[in-house]
């Protein structure tokens, strides 16, 4: 892991995914307002990152997932499979198309699902599993909390659900390019 290790707390790490899901699941809320203008979010030393609704489900979904496939390889004593994704790094033409409340519909079925994938299979370890460390590797419960620091306020989720409710105030790390014309 490139990242420092997350701080946990006493709550249980099963609690803190389903937080996180629901969380930026009421921020999705706002998002079928969007007005199709992808956000740029700064990042230091690097190009800025684009965000819209799509794009935003998909890595949530996609972060869930890689932690979850690095989770059960390890406790099979398996090796984790090498990280490939392209992350925010990548925007597709589909992130970029129009959010709807049936998107939205969408995106609750998936992302609770994996939550509740996620809960089910940290309940049925002990804490002696949730808290050892595979050689350099984070513990289970620390990869639980960094999937809950990772998103949870996100400058990129946080500036979409201010930009569909028109509270551009509250984004202040976020810029607009031009407004996005449909093919």
């Amino acid at each position: 892991m490139t990242d420092s290790a997350p701080t946990v707390d006493d709550r249980h790490p099963a609690e803190v995914v389903t937080a996180m899901v629901e969380q930026v699941l009421a921020l999705a809320t706002s998002w079928p307002a969007w007005d199709g203008t992808p956000v740029q979010v700064p990042v230091e030393g690097e190009q800025p990152r684009t965000y819209a609704p799509h794009k935003a489900v998909r890595r949530v979904a996609d972060h869930r997932v890689d932690h979850l496939a690095e989770l059960e390889a390890r406790l099979a004593g398996r090796p984790t499979e090498p990280d490939a994704w392209h992350g925010s790094m990548v925007t597709t033409p589909a992130d970029l198309a129009r959010f709807t409340s049936e998107d939205l519909d969408e995106a609750r079925s998936r992302l609770r699902r994996l939550a509740q994938i996620w809960d089910v299979r940290l309940r049925a370890l002990s804490d002696d599993q949730l808290d050892t460390a595979d050689q350099d590797a984070w513990t289970v419960r620390q990869v639980a909390f960094h999937v809950l620091r990772r998103l949870c306020g996100h400058p990129g989720l946080t500036a979409l659900s201010c930009q569909a409710v028109g509270h551009r105030i509250c984004c202040p790390t976020s810029t607009r390019p031009g407004r996005r014309t449909s093919a």
